[in-house]
């Protein structure tokens, strides 16, 4: 499989955004409506999970224009799993060290992740786009072994 150009992965990275936008508000209003009725990170968790299932079907269709399987449904809650790691660390954080408002802190923990999980959904989404992937020169240029 060959590598998207340079405008391919920018109208990606722009439609990612776009959709990382949606799903932070999203997650966001479902965060604001569960937390009054239970702890701040039973809200957070379910809130999560909730715009995830959202995430993952805007990715599919509109960030990445492909399509979506059960395969890839399955394995899109991994690439969430090191989002879900950062988001959390960042928002105990800042909510126990840093003292800031637990209805604000959410927010702040998710700009953190965004480039790992651009990256990580990337390579799920669309098999072939990790660094086995580029041509052997990119490879070579970034310090990976070949492989041929």
């Amino acid at each position: 499989m060959s590598s998207p150009s340079r405008r391919d992965q920018l109208g990606q990275i722009l439609r990612f955004a776009l959709v990382g936008g949606v799903n932070t508000g999203t997650f966001f209003a479902i965060y604001l409506l569960l937390h009054p009725w239970m702890p701040y990170f039973a809200a957070y968790t379910l809130a999560f999970v909730l715009s995830m299932v959202g995430s993952f079907f805007m990715n599919t269709y509109f960030t990445y224009r492909t399509r979506p399987t059960w395969k890839k449904f399955l394995l899109f809650p991994l690439t969430n799993v090191t989002n879900y790691v950062i988001q959390s660390a960042g928002l105990y954080a800042l909510v126990t060290w840093a003292g800031l408002d637990t209805r604000i802190a959410p927010l702040v923990a998710a700009v953190v992740a965004i480039p790992f999980t651009f990256l990580l959904s990337r390579k799920i989404l669309i098999p072939g786009t990790g660094a086995a992937a580029a041509p052997a020169s990119e490879r070579a240029a970034a310090g990976s072994p070949s492989r041929g």
